[in-house]
């Protein structure tokens, strides 16, 4: 029988389909991973923003997890929005017994129209639970800002942003450069190893909706595919890149990535 990477994505839904467990959905299935989810929320949203949001109760956000690892297992689990302290702290929970598979955290805090995603003491949490517990977090460069305290609008900020959450427990950090100004876009890793930067061309697209929920689940993918960090991260920002390049002309707002891109349309 085949044998497949299998990745638990611990998100929230996105009803327009661009982001959170939609998009984490397919990436995973096109990098070749079989996804599996466990529900933190359900978000009321399309291009032009969230409109509201409906947290999971957090009973049933562990027991997703809990009877997905016990009967299928995982080579790699990934996190997105996480609303509050509670649903943080039932997630660290529900994955103590599983401390030995790679865990992609994407620090989700704001959405793309400008909608808080979590409240303060989900943050708090997010530091002093999650983020310790993470093979790689995976913040842009408002959620570097917010987790530090530190002003993130330069490359040099981008490092020193990373090398302050490795201070604070993380195992290993991408700071992602996409809201800087400039032609190009820089995102960097910061590990047990050093600073390594990626750096590549911007695109320009108004279809840039889930670009953070891609990157986490195309690098756990990675993981999973027994990848190393640094090669996972590559893939799956050249992933994430054609992505953008074929983005679809959806909505009225932000549009999504074109996740489909590598796969040719069925025809039976």
């Amino acid at each position: 029988m085949t044998q497949i990477a299998r990745v638990l994505i611990i998100a929230g839904s996105d009803s327009g389909g661009g982001a959170g467990i939609q998009a984490d959905i397919k990436t995973a299935t096109v990098l070749g991973a079989y996804a599996m989810t466990a529900i933190t929320a359900v978000t009321v949203q399309d291009t032009t923003g969230v409109h509201a949001f409906h947290t999971v109760p957090p009973d049933i956000v562990a027991g997703q997890i809990r009877v997905v690892l016990s009967d299928i297992g995982a080579d790699a689990i990934k996190t997105g929005m996480m609303a509050s302290a509670e649903i943080v702290e039932t997630v660290v929970g529900a994955l103590a017994s599983y401390a030995a598979i790679p865990l992609v955290v994407d620090t989700v805090m704001i959405a793309k129209g400008g909608s808080s995603l979590v409240d303060d003491s989900g943050v708090e949490a997010m530091k002093r639970l999650l983020i310790p517990r993470a093979t790689l977090i995976t913040p842009n460069a408002p959620e570097a800002a917010r987790l530090t305290g530190l002003e993130v609008e330069t490359q040099d900020d981008l490092v020193r942003a990373g090398k302050k959450l490795m201070e604070q427990g993380a195992r290993a950090v991408l700071v992602k450069g996409g809201h800087l100004a400039g032609d190009h876009v820089t995102d960097v890793l910061v590990d047990s190893t050093g600073v390594h930067l990626f750096r590549t061309r911007r695109i320009e697209t108004t279809s840039t909706h889930g670009t953070g929920c891609t990157l986490a689940t195309a690098i756990a993918a990675g993981l999973a595919q027994g990848l190393s960090l640094e090669d996972a991260v590559a893939r799956a920002r050249n992933y994430l890149q054609d992505a953008l390049r074929g983005g679809l002309a959806l909505g009225r707002g932000t549009g999504p990535l074109n996740h489909m891109h590598a796969i040719p349309p069925y025809e039976a």
